[in-house]
């Protein structure tokens, strides 16, 4: 079928092979057996289209499996679960995504888990290639990708069918990623950085796991007073629990950055509140009661005090930061890496702030992966400590 016409509404139809790969969209569940099979492979790619930008929870709209030439596309919208690809993706295949922290919760909310997976995107990042798919595909591969990515992503993925190029560019990624996967990791063998992944990706899907939403993430809660902390966090986890009751994303109820306002010029009634927002207030105006009620309660409790032993950062201490960031800036210029990769600038705050008293615990206190101890511990101990000395005030010699 020609790329710029839509799939035809039905069940395991061969649609095409634009672009040198053949397309198969399912939406009937007894045509999934047969889909499958024709994509019968030890490596295969995968990835997610979802339509949950107004929800809390991540919902597939699209699953996308396939290899060199030929893409399955299977129709989240009117197959519910799909025991069959969950079988599929046993212990002699691998699954291979980029930046597979985003499709983890579509595929589980399916009933879909593989037993062994990877991804190209962390591959990617500790070997110092483009981290974006359409980038590092033309690097490794020379692949390019058509198509405009952005409407795409702004596409309604629910939409049946699908709208023009919207099949050809959901495969587009996915029939290159097993090729891809196997060049990475064989640049990860030959650079001995085959270690560096495995640990990132258990991390990262130890991650995907966890509720990682916290309120100390709205910007500028670290500027707000101790009593603005508290009004900041009741109704932060006011409006959590009514987004996840009700399954709406928490900014479309109301964004972060009312909040923040919520917090420096609490509001006096729900009208007022709602008054804040400048949009979707009839959405607000309905869940307005708890919110309210979190921020009168914060507004009558106790204050909100910032994390840490309570003592004044001192000049030596953001001396000590910035030469933790220096020397690992540094050293990820040397592997080729970004420095974020080999570590992040918000842990090296909390190893300073704990008076490590050994390299090892410095990397004790910024969460460091064993792959990151290894190449940091020794020089940032030394950056620390000579930051340290150079800020010491001389001694009193009675003058």
């Amino acid at each position: 079928m020609p790329d710029d016409q839509p799939l035809p509404d039905t069940d395991a139809a061969a649609v095409g092979s634009a672009n040198s790969f053949d397309l198969t969209f399912v939406d009937e569940p007894s045509a999934v057996p047969g889909a499958l099979a024709a994509i019968d492979a030890e490596v295969v790619g995968v990835d997610v289209e979802r339509a949950d930008a107004h929800l809390y929870y991540r919902r597939a709209a699209l699953i996308q499996i396939g290899v060199r030439d030929h893409c399955v596309l299977l129709d989240a919208v009117t197959i519910e679960a799909f025991p069959e690809v969950d079988a599929f993706f046993g212990p002699d295949r691998i699954a291979v995504l980029h930046a597979i922290e985003n499709d983890l919760e579509p595929l589980a909310g399916r009933g879909v888990r593989a037993d062994r997976v990877a991804d190209t995107a962390i591959a990617a990042a500790v070997l110092g290639l483009p981290i974006g798919l359409g980038a590092l595909l033309g690097e490794v591969l020379g692949v390019e990708l058509d198509g405009d990515k952005g409407a795409f992503q702004r596409a309604d993925w629910e939409e049946r069918p699908l709208g023009p190029g919207m099949a050809n560019y959901a495969a587009g990624d996915v029939v290159h990623l097993p090729q891809l996967w196997r060049e990475l990791q064989a640049m990860l063998v030959n650079t001995g950085r085959d270690d560096w992944y495995d640990q990132e990706l258990v991390a990262t899907i130890d991650q995907a796991a966890e509720n990682r939403r916290d309120w100390t993430r709205v910007k500028g809660s670290g500027r707000l007073s101790d009593q603005q902390r508290a009004i900041l966090r009741a109704v932060w986890e006011a409006r959590e629990q009514v987004a996840q009751e009700e399954n709406i994303a928490p900014n479309r109820l109301i964004h972060d950055d009312v909040l923040r306002d919520l917090a420096t010029s609490p509001p006096a009634t729900e009208a007022q509140l709602v008054r804040r927002s400048q949009r979707r207030r009839s959405l607000l105006r309905r869940h307005a009661e708890p919110l309210m009620a979190a921020v009168t309660a914060a507004l009558e409790g106790p204050p909100e005090p910032k994390a840490g032993d309570g003592r004044r950062w001192t000049d030596t201490d953001r001396a000590a930061y910035d030469a933790l960031r220096k020397r690992r800036a540094q050293l990820a210029e040397e592997l080729g890496i970004d420095a974020g990769v080999l570590c992040p600038s918000r842990p090296l705050w909390a190893a300073v702030i704990g008076d490590p008293p050994d390299a090892d615990a410095l990397c004790r206190l910024a969460g460091l992966r064993p792959w990151q101890a290894a190449v940091l511990a020794e020089p940032l101990w030394d950056a620390y400590l000579q930051a340290r000395e150079d800020g010491e005030e001389p001694p009193d010699d009675g003058e």
